[in-house]
């Protein structure tokens, strides 16, 4: 069992997609995998406001970059990261930094 999550705090993602891309080169994967994925939900008018989010969501093939971590490297999607919304936490400290975040924040254990 993993002893880190990804915590996403997505109200800062700006679908940017460079958490793919850089996920895919990291792993080689093809055009048809991913390891993380931005998911985008809206434009939708709710409440009188305009929702957009964009949700990065990892797959099944996320390991956290387990190497690039062990070499004391961030995972490849939290280190090109331009909106710096992707963290790496330990799982003891999960329940404290999503608190601290607020809202529209999700996490990812492997």
């Amino acid at each position: 069992m993993s002893e880190y999550a990804l915590l996403i705090d997505y109200k800062y993602c700006t679908g940017c997609h460079v958490c793919e891309v850089s996920c895919r080169k990291e792993h080689d994967l093809p055009l048809d995998e991913w390891g993380i994925k931005v998911n985008e939900l809206g434009p939708a008018k709710m409440k009188g406001s305009w929702l957009w989010d964009y949700v990065p969501v990892p797959s099944d093939l996320c390991d956290l970059c387990e190497d690039r971590v062990k070499a004391g490297k961030k995972p490849a999607c939290i280190h090109h990261c331009l909106a710096q919304c992707i963290e790496l936490v330990a799982l003891d400290d999960l329940s404290t930094a999503m608190a601290d975040h607020g809202r529209k924040v999700t996490c990812f254990i492997p």
